[in-house]
């Protein structure tokens, strides 16, 4: 059986192929030559040839070098706080509302809206950059406070007295004017203290014959009145009164009340008449509730008077006279907060001035009225009036 199966091998050993393995080739080669055989084909010979070499060469980024590093970016440096005139450069801070869609204050219809204002002397100017008063030299600079003699120790600060010599704050703390003979016209900007910006640009930017009044609650409040006496201006303190609404409407904890009798009074203007010197006269910051209660404002123009301080008011309570010496405005010059209502207003004291030899406005420190108050007191002199200090305008009662 083994011989049989060696002989068979042998035999068939130098024999051609047969015809059935050339055809499997034949076939082979025909099915490579259609597309998406090709295609398939391909693609498993570039896969194979990528093995191949990672496997016999191994990974090319294998060996290069690698950190991770966690970068953090700096924070931005603040920017520094804008001086009082970056505040009030009108391109800054769009001072002056968006007038754009026909407002009469923008009679051509201008893209943008600007405000265009036409000053008592004639000139016009737009509500762009170059409105913007420059921030003045100071003028004259006023004593810094306290003046010895005039103040004594309280229970939450100095106080104001009249001297044993007869001085008195109301005299001694304002700003000295003599008249030329022109009509007078005075301004009292208030509501000062609070804000930095605003304060700071009040400040430097009006003539130092206004008067400036600030909020007894105004953290640093010393320092802002030793500023602006060393800018030349006078300055009064705001005592909050009770108004319509009260407590609803509530101007803060020391607020004066109709209903609190004398020693409520006197009690809390200790404490508000002790939080700064240099002051020459109070305003009233509302109180129009206030105002009907006799008792209450007996008590407060008794001691304001005692102390030699003055009192102004905004308009609200000219019938009721008493402290060392009185004024009230005659108008409010921003109940609207647009350049050409305030302009109007301003036109309209000075209109008064000229009727009456003098005449006294009251606003807010709000931009538009500084910048507005700022352009209008420039041109004061060329219309033939006399700014002048608030305290110029007080008289002493029975005089």
């Amino acid at each position: 059986m083994f011989a049989k199966r060696q002989s068979a091998l042998a035999a068939a050993a130098g024999l051609p192929p047969e015809a059935r393995s050339r055809a499997s080739l034949d076939t082979f080669v025909a099915a490579l030559k259609k597309p998406p055989v090709a295609v398939a084909a391909a693609g498993v010979f570039v896969l194979a040839a990528g093995a191949l070499f990672v496997a016999v060469l191994g990974d090319p980024g294998a060996g290069a070098p690698s950190a991770r590093v966690a970068l953090q970016r700096p924070a931005a440096a603040a920017d520094p706080a804008p001086t009082g005139a970056d505040a009030f450069a009108m391109s800054g801070l769009d001072l002056y509302q968006d007038l754009a869609g026909g407002d009469p204050l923008d009679p051509n219809g201008a893209a943008g809206g600007e405000a265009l204002i036409t000053l008592p002397d004639g000139a016009s100017v737009a509500g762009g950059s170059a409105i913007a008063a420059p921030v003045r030299a100071p003028s004259n600079p006023l004593p810094k406070a306290p003046i010895a003699g005039l103040f004594s120790p309280g229970p939450n600060g100095p106080l104001p007295r009249i001297a044993p010599d007869g001085r008195v704050p109301a005299q001694a703390y304002a700003r000295p004017f003599r008249s030329n003979g022109k009509p007078m016209v005075s301004l009292v900007v208030g509501g000062l203290g609070l804000n930095a910006v605003t304060t700071r640009a009040a400040i430097e930017r009006l003539p130092a014959e206004v008067t400036l009044s600030f909020v007894p609650y105004a953290e640093g409040l010393q320092g802002w009145i030793d500023l602006a006496r060393a800018q030349g201006h006078e300055v009064m303190i705001e005592l909050p009164m009770e108004p319509t609404g009260y407590p609803d409407n509530d101007p803060g904890p020391y607020t004066l009340l109709a209903s609190g009798g004398a020693d409520d009074v006197e009690a809390k203007l200790d404490w508000l008449l002790g939080r700064a010197t240099g002051y020459f006269g109070v305003t009233n910051y509302l109180g129009d509730r206030f105002a009907t209660s006799d008792e209450g404002m007996g008590a407060m123009l008794t001691v304001l008077r005692q102390r030699g301080v003055a009192f102004l008011d905004d308009g609200s309570m000219r019938r009721k006279p008493g402290a060392f010496a009185r004024a009230s405005a005659d108008r409010v010059i921003d109940e609207t907060q647009n350049p050409a209502a305030i302009m109007g207003q301003l036109n309209a004291l000075e209109a008064a001035a000229k009727t009456r030899g003098a005449a006294m406005g009251a606003g807010f420190s709000y931009p538009v009225t500084v910048e507005a108050a700022a352009r209008w007191t420039a041109g004061l002199e060329a219309r033939g009036l006399q700014l002048a200090p608030a305290s110029a305008m007080t008289r002493r009662p029975g005089r």
